[in-house]
């Protein structure tokens, strides 16, 4: 498995928003990133920054980059794009961050 981490930034007011929107995600999204190999997702919210830090896990980054092709992830990110920044294409603005620690 590879290991992805990255940064991306929630709009002030937007908390409980972006928190009912993930639960439950759509189950389409959701069968999309299993099928193309992603595990043990988790998004984290920074109260006091509004930074949200994910993590997941991925078997392939072909796979993990054809994700944003897919119709459903596109959808979800014009879903999302109102509540955080966004890209021009929609896609979540974020940063990815690199592991400088792992510990089994």
């Amino acid at each position: 498995m590879i290991r992805k981490a990255f940064v991306m930034q929630l709009h002030p007011g937007q908390e409980s928003e972006y928190q009912k929107r993930h639960n439950p995600i759509w189950p389409e999204l959701e069968e999309t990133l299993k099928s193309h190999g992603v595990s043990n997702y988790s998004i984290f919210l920074h109260k006091e920054t509004l930074q949200l830090f994910a993590y997941a896990e991925i078997e392939d980054e072909a796979k993990w980059q054809a994700i944003a092709q897919t119709e459903v992830c596109q959808s979800w990110w014009s879903y999302m794009s109102n509540i955080m920044d966004a890209n021009p294409d929609n896609s979540p603005e974020s940063t990815e961050l690199n592991e400088i620690f792992h510990l089994d």
